[in-house]
């Protein structure tokens, strides 16, 4: 054996123990790499900002911040909406890796035509930023779609950790990047912040078309399974609309598999609370928008060590316990939160998001993964993303409805905490090993 075979035996066990000891798991988290960029700056960092202060100009700040809204609720529908009929498609068709490349490629056309808003364009904006968002979240079912025929059942909770691990360090190291142009401009001979913004865009575009291709190369498409009344000549979309009924049917059968997307809505919505609100809490207590901004870098760079960690606690207590102890967690920072009032707990809190943000999501995703019928994960996954888009609607509304009752947003930041329990309470009345049982053997 030479040194170079000598060195990958070495590095076997460590990669088999993160969950990416094989090449298919490897090109397959790459893809979280590649869209996270999207999610870091556009989404959260750089876009909201450009809209409000650039595309917007001339709106009053509460009208630009309305038609902002509006346009992330847009995408979400329609994300929501068609996620099951698209899924329905690429699994009759054999066509997950297909669709995903469609909907990345839109995505990506999308996110480099940000670099050609003008000034007061908010309308363009506003139709370029759904269309970004549609594109990302689309692509984002067909890739937890394919979790469940890459991973055997006992690894995929490490490799669901191991793609969220990726996506915290690539759209962290990007970010990063983004940033350092946006605040020092001059040094890389762009001539305003806006050039440097707009750069900033293009440089997510190409980030995440080059960082797709190790998936559609190395990872293999799953076989076409056909239902007993299908033949393989009918109509792919009339196909698709009938078997969403049916799959919607089938999910109230797989008890298991039901509940936890109800856990997950219920916790999931604390979680999106907290991610939504943080700046608007943090600038009513005082924190700026540059302690904010790198506040969001520690919970990208703390991600990446404890979402691989949580995959293996996952592995030695169960999956299901570890996401127990997320929720704890969750219910800490919401009562601390209450209690803040200086930058540098701000960043305490930041940073112990960063412990259990990725973790949480990440086990969420295996945990359902393995409790469907594999031939149908992009049927099962588009309702996935139904209930991962709508989690955020229930609880910035018992934020509002707080703040009004009670004059602050102290009290606000207690009332997730509800979520947290809800999601916990019906968590305990899911049984991952039946479940699994069941997806294996349907009846």
């Amino acid at each position: 054996m030479d040194r170079a075979e000598n060195v990958l035996a070495m590095r076997m066990p460590f990669l088999s123990r993160i969950g990416l000891d094989r090449p298919e798991l490897r090109a397959w988290a790459m893809y979280d790499w590649a869209n996270s960029a999207f999610w870091t700056t556009v989404i959260v960092a750089v876009f909201p900002p450009f809209f409000s202060d650039y595309a917007a100009a001339g709106l009053t700040p509460a009208a630009a911040t309305a038609r902002f809204a509006w346009a992330t609720t847009i995408a979400v529908t329609i994300v929501a909406i068609l996620g099951p009929v698209l899924g329905a498609i690429a699994d009759y068709g054999a066509m997950k890796k297909r669709m995903l490349a469609i909907f990345m490629v839109f995505g990506v056309i999308a996110t480099l035509l940000m670099a050609t808003i003008a000034r007061g364009e908010w309308v363009y904006a506003a139709v370029i930023f759904i269309a970004a968002n549609i594109g990302v979240a689309s692509s984002q079912v067909f890739y937890d779609s394919l979790l469940p025929h890459i991973a055997r059942s006992e690894e995929m909770d490490r490799v669901s950790t191991a793609g969220f691990a990726m996506g915290f360090l690539g759209g962290g190291v990007l970010l990063i990047v983004n940033l350092v142009w946006i605040l020092y401009p001059g040094l890389f001979g762009l001539p305003d912040t806006v050039a440097a913004i707009k750069l900033s865009f293009i440089s997510v575009a190409v980030w995440w078309l080059v960082f797709s291709i190790p998936l559609l190369r190395g990872v293999p498409e799953p076989p076409r399974v056909l239902e007993r009344d299908e033949t393989g000549q009918e109509n792919p979309v009339r196909v698709a609309l009938t078997r969403v009924g049916e799959t919607f049917r089938e999910l109230r059968g797989y008890r298991n598999a039901f509940l936890m997307l109800v856990a997950f809505l219920l916790y999931n919505d604390g979680i999106q609370t907290i991610i939504r609100m943080a700046s608007i809490y943090g600038a009513e207590i005082g924190i700026d928008r540059n302690a904010q901004i790198a506040a969001f870098v520690v919970v990208q760079f703390t991600g990446i060590p404890c979402s691989f960690l949580f995959g293996a606690a996952a592995d030695r207590i169960g999956a299901k316990q570890a996401l127990y102890f997320a929720l704890v967690v969750y219910v800490g920072i919401s009562t601390l939160g209450y209690f803040m009032t200086t930058t540098w707990q701000f960043f305490a809190l930041a940073f112990l998001v960063g412990t259990v943000q990725g973790g949480s999501q990440a086990l969420s995703r295996s945990m359902f993964a393995r409790m469907i019928p594999r031939h149908k994960s992009s049927e099962y996954f588009g309702f996935f993303s139904v209930f991962e888009k709508f989690a955020g609607i229930a609880g910035p509304a018992l934020f509002a409805a707080s703040v009004t009752i009670f004059g602050s947003s102290r009290a606000a930041i207690l009332s997730v905490i509800l979520f947290f329990v809800a999601g916990g309470l019906v968590l305990t009345r899911v049984d991952v090993v039946e479940g699994e049982r069941q997806a294996l053997n349907p009846t």
